[in-house]
């Protein structure tokens, strides 16, 4: 039967009554607190701009208000909340785009470094707005006044009102590059009556693993497929790879590299860094968010260090910069600099039970990982790492600092190099299959109109 024949059915309609209006309550006061906290929401944003002035920039977007006529319907939404999920996109954009050189994109996220990151995924023919706030009205105009072709969250995204109103517009909605902690299913569960009927009006799942496709059906998604990870799929650049390698070859010592760091984890390693004797290895400190990067610089004077901040030069640092003890990493989208130009990372996120942050970049690069026991959002790379022996696991920061700074000057660490790259290239072609799928479950353009 082709699409547009295709009696719209809602997800719920299989329920029981008395569960249908259990959740038709849930739903209803999950919605009625979401337009009462509004003011705060907008009042967080515009604070947030304070130190991120992004924030500050077309606020009424988030509420589903947009300036000027509409445009064209048919595009493909595709949803990258952060940075993150912004540079996953890029292979899947690009193996789009192939399949479909008409392609247009209409680009949406829910922080200013996401969108920042988006930006390089847009041609002439794209658009780019805010995501709207999960209440009925705000994803009911955004909807409305866009008409995509299909929906593509990444990742973790999955928003009640937004999937309800979806299904009432008759927007196809994939969750792609998907993944679920067993953490994550436990809170699920909790919110079941919520978060049940949003993942059951899901056209397809695309999940990272056969743990995360399993966990994703039992929280209620139909149709789900193991289709590997997005992450693995994008290249470093080389011009940026290529700096990391001259920054490490002017240097006379080797470089450890602390990525993403989160709140809680810069304060004992650097306490652990200045307990360490001399000569010891440089310490390249990359904090996760941008607005602590002056707090790190000032936990490591705290301890006395010398420092040396990023922004201080421009392509190359200065002679003299090679002398600090710690450098802050204060740039942003230059995390394959910083790899290619470490002997080892230590892996942010997974030395406080904050799941860790993405090992796959590190190992294109061929930069070898040492990671704490928390990483639970990205299991399945590391487990897989660890097999690889592209990577290793300690049990705290003093053990992560203590194989870090052995791994740094090991006489085998070109094996570790090599085991790395391998790593990262043995697990490629997720975004050629993502693409295919999503594509399979757009509406015809001359559906809309």
């Amino acid at each position: 039967m082709p699409r547009s024949a295709r009696p719209r059915t809602d997800a719920t309609a299989a329920e029981p009554l008395p569960a249908r209006l259990w959740q038709g309550l849930v739903r209803a006061a999950y919605a009625a607190v979401l337009r009462l906290a509004t003011p705060l929401y907008l009042l967080r944003l515009w604070r947030r701009g304070a130190s991120e002035p992004g924030y500050r920039f077309r606020l009424t977007e988030r509420l589903g208000f947009y300036p000027g006529k509409p445009p064209l319907p048919g595009a493909l939404w595709l949803h990258a909340v952060s940075l993150g999920e912004a540079r996953a996109a890029l292979p899947l954009v690009d193996a789009l785009r192939a399949a479909r050189p008409e392609l247009r994109l209409l680009l949406t996220h829910g922080t200013a470094t996401g969108r920042a990151a988006g930006r390089k995924l847009m041609t002439e023919v794209d658009g780019q707005v805010w995501f709207p706030y999960d209440t009925p009205g705000a994803a009911r105009r955004f909807l409305r006044h866009f008409q995509p072709c299909v929906g593509v969250l990444m990742e973790t995204e999955l928003w009640p009102n937004l999937m309800r109103e979806a299904e009432r517009a008759d927007v196809p909605m994939v969750l792609a590059n998907a993944r679920l902690s067993e953490r994550s299913a436990n809170k699920g569960r909790r919110l079941a009556a919520l978060m049940h009927p949003a993942a059951r009006r899901l056209a397809l799942v695309l999940a990272q693993t056969v743990d995360d496709a399993r966990r994703l059906r039992e929280a209620g998604a139909p149709q789900v497929m193991v289709s590997g990870n997005l992450k693995f799929d994008v290249t470093p650049p080389h011009r940026l790879t290529a700096q990391g390698l001259q920054w490490r070859q002017a240097l006379s010592r080797p470089v450890v590299l602390a990525a993403s760091t989160r709140e809680g984890e810069e304060g004992p390693l650097l306490a652990i860094w200045a307990a360490l004797p001399q000569p010891r290895p440089l310490l390249v400190v990359v904090p996760r968010h941008p607005q602590r990067f002056d707090e790190v610089i000032t936990l490591a004077r705290m301890q006395g260090l010398a420092v040396r901040c990023r922004s201080e030069w421009d392509e190359q640092p200065p002679p003299d910069a090679g002398q600090a003890d710690v450098w802050v990493g204060d740039s942003m989208g230059e995390m394959p600099v910083y790899y290619a130009g470490a002997d080892v990372a230590l892996l942010g996120g997974s030395f406080a039970p904050l799941g860790g942050q993405n090992l796959i970049e590190a190992a294109a690069c061929g930069c070898p990982v040492v990671m704490g026991p928390h990483t639970f959002n990205f299991a399945q790379a590391s487990k897989q790492a660890l097999r690889s022996r592209a990577a290793l696991r300690v049990d705290d920061i003093q053990a992560g600092v203590d194989a870090a700074v052995a791994l740094a000057s090991d006489p085998d660490r070109n094996a570790w190099v090599q085991r790395a790259l391998d790593f990262a290239n043995a697990h490629r072609g997720a975004a050629t299959l993502m693409a295919r799928q999503v594509l399979q479950c757009a509406r015809p353009v001359d559906e809309r109109g």
